[in-house]
């Protein structure tokens, strides 16, 4: 129904209801019709259900398979340690699950508890839940609005609708129908919505909405839909698929070989319990979230909180970051800009050139005079936005008010758009009037209409918001001031230009998004003159093809026809949630990345479709928050610029634990595969893969975490959404480094078998430090350790030591022997092991001297 195009006494008609109110009857009628006035939940998992998905993924239930293997077969030991792998992880993933579903709480506790309503003809106050369609409510300031409504009378009524709109400035609200289909509904000052605040005034209306049918209901439904998965989760989850594959064909090939060759059937089950433990990084889970979370805590000193890990990895791959305007892009505080005075326009910082023309000092009284700003004791001006805007100026020119008091005024209203003081000074009366200039301009005599209305649309079409000013003395103080007697005949005094400016840093961090492949787009509830004009003077937009579009225009454009334009628009103005959401998945459906940021109840759902929905600190409503994934605690544009690169770092420092621990594996499989074929005992037990995995791997893969950033991580494009963690040679790189550690350890093997040495744990130790070679090798993609220096990372040193010394226990501590299957080496075995090992160390350098060399012939 289009409520704001209906006269008050047709929507009474329509709601079956009049002025006074419903009848208890009635409305119990209606409340057993259209149900209680809340919000209705979508379906819930159980705490159980999500525990249990945990379990799925293929490659834990492969583990599980193997622990109970393992238990039958009698390696209790081994059966344990798998458990308490598989429990963890489960533990971690549950606790991340429960965390993300609380946007449905807080749109709730947004409801209002009490409201004022007409019932029998009479006032009650109620439980907001009990309202009904029909029901007539009262309105004061203070107040919230417990249902959508329609205005049916409005005494200077200003309604704070930026949670739900996005609009900065409460909205005044009127009585009058409004023509016309597709108003946005920040535009339908006839109507006020669910969740929003009375800021001024008083007002009666009548329900014309509630519960889920109220434009607040309709958020809470798009909140419902599926979120979409990080860039990780989707790689991890195909490659999880492939190794799982990869796993399960190994393991029966393997056992079926051996079967048919007549091998003993308990060594062959052993084997290939192994070689599935060997072929799945069982740390890989722990080390990103372990990774993630500390990034996460390194990421609070950029302003920046993180609510959903996988966040901080998404952060990398953002291709599009779609931006609020105010408070994050401009300062969130209305500013005087310029000045019109005398047929002269001033900027703000030349206010000295008019301050002595006749006029000029006048206008400034005026400025501080027709304002209903205040200052408190600290000196701090509080009231609305634009009145403390002149207000500062006034101020800083040190015009004293109190010269001139107040004797009377006529108060602004949403019909006339005007307001007039008057104030006594050196027996004199003057009356001050502001207000829309077209309707001033015409109030005013001995003026060049013309030449004025062009000054006012020149201002208008740079973005600010004019207001007009004009004086008149009186010879006496006028008993009932009234708008046809006192706000006509006026003499013109001057015009003041008002924005909300850019914030100083903006106009850099979007040329650093240029640079990093990244564009910006700005969606905001704003004008569309205002918001292109910012857009052009902070760098969104600036090329020729360059889009600006309004919501009514995106509403009346086709699917195919916006999907083909999508790319192409800059800046969206005038926009819905729906309309919000809808850009979100467009620019998916393009294949693109979207971080998205708000503050407002109707940006929740878009913040929690987009990849990374980033919810304001300061100004954002509880609900966008629980929606978001990350919260700017600065509602700083810039921030979100400084989280991108920490996230760029974090996905590079990802990518390589994922090498490292995968060419672990690689290494650990060639060594169970080649080993048997070679005619050689298997060369590793379950408990030395889990060993190697778990903690030789696990701690240095952590602290790569802490690796500082490569040179160019803001010079180059996003990773692409679909790259694999195997491309730009990381699955070459695994292949070739796994095989050269395996050649290493059965070489070791045959010999150490050969010379009756103690071969198993010959194996075991060198296969543990290789890995340590190999992790300070891949510190950076292409330039050498030396350069980048050794101690660079210290946490990644302490790491490797930690990782030597815990090697030394095992090997060497005669109760851990009988549990790691472990004996002493001797001093020539275990020199040996450390020579024999860093070759993979020299190997991986001399990869990268190659790149170098390829990568400088490249350039030249």
């Amino acid at each position: 129904m289009k409520w704001h195009q209906l006269s008050i006494e047709e929507t009474l008609e329509k709601l079956q209801t009049k002025n006074t109110g419903l009848s208890t009857a009635d409305a119990e009628a209606k409340l057993q019709e259209f149900g209680p006035n809340e919000l209705q939940e979508g379906k819930k998992k159980s705490i159980a259900k999500m525990l249990l998905a945990q379990f799925k993924d293929v490659m834990i239930l492969i583990l599980l398979a193997a622990a109970v293997i393992s238990g039958v077969i009698g390696e209790l030991s081994d059966t344990i340690v798998i458990i308490i792998i598989v429990v963890l992880n489960a533990i971690i993933g549950f606790f991340q699950e429960y965390r993300a579903e609380k946007a449905m709480e807080a749109l709730k506790q947004m409801s209002v508890t009490q409201a004022k309503v007409l019932r029998n003809g009479s006032n009650s106050i109620l439980p907001a839940t009990e309202l009904v369609p029909g029901d007539v409510i009262m309105l004061e300031a203070g107040n919230a609005v417990p249902a959508d409504v329609r205005m049916i009378e409005s005494v200077n009524l200003k309604i704070e609708e930026a949670a739900l709109t996005g609009e900065s400035q409460a909205v005044d609200k009127s009585v009058d129908a409004l023509p016309g289909d597709d108003i946005p509904v920040g535009d339908r000052t006839n109507l006020a919505f669910k969740g929003t605040f009375v800021a001024y005034g008083r007002g009666t209306a009548v329900v014309v909405a509630t519960g889920m049918q109220t434009e607040l209901g309709r958020i809470a439904k798009m909140l419902q839909e599926e979120e979409s998965m990080t860039p990780l989760q989707q790689r991890m989850a195909s490659f999880g698929k492939k190794l799982s594959l990869l796993v399960l064909f190994l393991c029966v090939a393997f056992f079926v070989t051996g079967w048919l060759r007549g091998e003993d059937l308990v060594k062959m089950v052993l084997t290939s319990i192994s070689l599935a433990v060997a072929a799945i990084p069982e740390a890989l889970p722990a080390v990103i979230t372990i990774s993630l979370a500390l990034a996460a805590k390194r990421l609070i000193k950029f302003n920046s909180l993180i609510r959903k890990l996988p966040a901080v990895e998404t952060l990398g791959s953002v291709t599009y970051i779609c931006t609020d305007k105010t408070g994050t892009l401009t300062k969130n505080k209305m500013h005087v800009e310029d000045i019109y005075v005398e047929g002269e326009l001033y900027a703000r910082k030349d206010i000295a050139g008019f301050i002595e023309k006749p006029n000029g000092k006048l206008l400034l009284q005026a400025f501080a005079l027709n304002n209903d700003a205040d200052t408190d004791a600290d000196k701090n001006i509080k009231g609305d936005s634009t009145e403390v805007a002149l207000m500062e100026v006034a101020i800083e020119q040190q015009i004293n008010a109190d010269e001139w008091p107040r004797k009377a005024e006529i108060a602004f209203d949403s019909d006339r758009k005007l307001m007039t003081t008057f104030h006594e000074h050196e027996g004199k009366i003057i009356s001050f009037t502001k207000g829309a200039p077209d309707i001033l301009l015409q109030r005013c005599e001995n003026l060049h209409m013309d030449l004025l209305q062009q000054q006012v649309d020149t201002m208008a079409a740079n973005g600010h918001r004019v207001l007009g000013f004009a004086f008149q003395y009186w010879d006496t103080l006028p008993e009932k001031p009234d708008t046809e007697t006192h706000e006509s005949g006026l003499q013109f005094l001057g015009l003041a230009g008002i924005i909300d400016p850019p914030r100083e840093e903006v106009f850099e961090a979007v040329q650093q998004c240029k640079t990093a492949g990244i564009v910006p787009v700005m969606i905001t509830g704003d004008h569309q003159l205002t918001a292109k004009t910012i857009a052009e003077r902070i760098g969104i937009l600036g090329r020729e093809d360059d889009l600006v579009v309004t919501g009514q225009e995106l509403g009346g454009m086709k699917e195919d026809e916006f999907l083909s334009k999508v790319e192409k628009i800059k800046v969206y103005a005038r926009v819905s949630p729906e309309q919000k959401l809808q850009i979100v998945k467009a620019l998916q459906e393009k294949g693109h990345y979207v971080a998205m940021t708000g503050d407002g109840v109707n940006d929740a759902p878009s913040l929690k479709r987009a990849n990374i929905g980033i919810a304001m600190g300061i100004t954002g409503t509880d609900v966008s928050k629980e929606a978001a994934h990350m919260i700017l605690l600065d509602d700083n544009f810039s921030t979100i610029v400084k989280a991108i690169r920490e996230g760029r770092r974090i996905y590079d420092n990802i990518l390589k634990f994922i090498k490292y621990l995968m060419t672990t594996n690689s290494g650990e499989l060639w060594t169970l595969l080649l080993g048997p074929i070679l005619g050689m005992p298997i060369p590793l037990l379950p408990i030395h893969i889990l060993w190697i995995n778990l903690v030789s791997d696990g701690l240095p893969a952590i602290s790569l975490s802490f690796e500082k950033a490569e040179k160019d991580i803001m010079n180059r494009p996003p990773r692409p959404p679909q790259e694999s963690v195997f491309s730009n040679g990381r699955g070459l790189h695994m292949i070739w480094v796994g095989m050269l550690m395996a050649a290493i350890a059965l070489g070791l093997q045959a010999w150490a078998i050969e010379h009756d040495l103690h071969w198993q744990t010959i194996v075991f130790n060198v296969l543990c430090l290789c890995q340590m070679g190999h992790v300070l090798a891949i510190r950076s993609e292409n330039r050498s350790l030396f350069e980048i220096g050794l101690f660079s990372n210290k946490p990644l040193i302490t790491s490797v030591l930690i990782g030597l010394l815990l090697q030394f226990v095992i090997t060497y501590v005669p109760f851990l022997q009988p549990v790691f299957h472990t004996e002493a080496l001797s001093l020539k075995e275990f020199l040996i092991v450390m020579v024999a090992s860093s070759i993979v160390f020299i190997a991986v350098e001399l990869e990268k001297l190659v790149r170098r060399k390829r990568s400088i012939s490249g350039q030249s």
